[in-house]
């Protein structure tokens, strides 16, 4: 019996681009019960496709010679998140709730008020749309069932609590106010979630190409969580075993292009679904040059 055969192409192209990118089956399977599999059948399914790769049965059946390219270990250089207990802000300061080394993770309290989360959700509410990916192959965006968030974006200094928020995102994350993508606001119902990814655009991929010129690779991402979620709707890191909860004004922030261009696979991380309540979130995404 083929235990693959009624599997999405989705998770099955997701499971082979991750093992092929060094990613540990472990951290894989985790993140599909995340995803409401059960973890026998998410093991299953990880290691078959591990056993078809390492046999080349993968690229016959499949038309894939090679998803991902092998690739050079990821050299740690100096964070671009500022240092200490506390980031420094012209509206006061940010509280490190906590920092992981490699990859750079770090989860921050305090980085907008209530006032202002109520205010980016009652701005929201009428604009939102299914949210859409980028297709890593042809550049385009497109709706995928594995993303069920809807969301909208905010053009920078759209209005004057935006380019307030846009200001003080760009000290905390230490980068210049240009290279900052217009804020994206995204609502989660009850069972929405988006399955692990990387928000860096695959180097090696033809889709890459037309993002990568409007200002560069990204380097790094702030996500703002804008409500408390009742049941969870946390943001998973597969790689670390990290899961981080929702809290009101509070942020998580990774980063993972190093000075010699490398990205950082260690940075995989999804959204889980919401099991009760509602998720709101805003996202900021810095590029390494001015965002055009």
């Amino acid at each position: 019996m083929d235990i693959t055969r009624d599997l999405l192409p989705t998770w099955r192209d997701w499971i082979v681009e991750n093992l092929q990118r060094g990613c540990a089956p472990d951290s894989l399977i985790e993140a599909m019960r995340e995803s409401d599999f059960d973890a026998p059948h998410a093991s299953a399914l990880v290691h078959e496709f591990r056993q078809r790769l390492e046999s080349g049965e993968i690229s016959k059946r499949h038309g894939v010679q090679s998803l991902v390219p092998a690739r050079t270990a990821f050299e740690y250089g100096v964070p671009r998140l500022p240092g200490g207990n506390t980031i420094e802000t012209e509206d006061g300061g940010v509280c490190v709730a906590m920092r992981i080394a490699r990859p750079v993770v770090a989860v921050l309290n305090g980085v907008l008020s209530a006032a202002e989360c109520d205010a980016l959700i009652n701005l929201s509410r009428a604009r939102l749309e299914r949210s859409t990916i980028v297709d890593p192959g042809t550049g385009e965006h497109g709706v995928i069932k594995e993303r069920t968030s809807e969301g909208t974006f905010f053009m920078p200094a759209e209005n004057e609590l935006v380019s307030a928020l846009d200001r003080r995102i760009a000290q905390i994350m230490n980068c210049p106010l240009e290279n900052g993508e217009g804020l994206q606001i995204l609502h989660y119902g009850v069972g929405a979630q988006y399955t692990p990814h990387f928000d860096y655009f695959p180097p090696d991929q033809t889709g890459s190409t037309v993002h990568l010129a409007r200002g560069g690779q990204r380097v790094s991402t702030l996500i703002i969580y804008l409500n408390e979620v009742t049941q969870g709707g946390g943001t998973i890191f597969p790689e670390l075993n990290l899961t981080v909860v929702p809290k009101k004004g509070s942020a998580v922030y990774f980063e993972y292009l190093n000075d010699r261009g490398q990205v950082d696979p260690m940075t995989l991380h999804g959204g889980a679904p919401v099991i009760q309540g509602e998720k709101w979130i805003a996202t900021k995404w810095m590029r390494v040059g001015r965002f055009e």
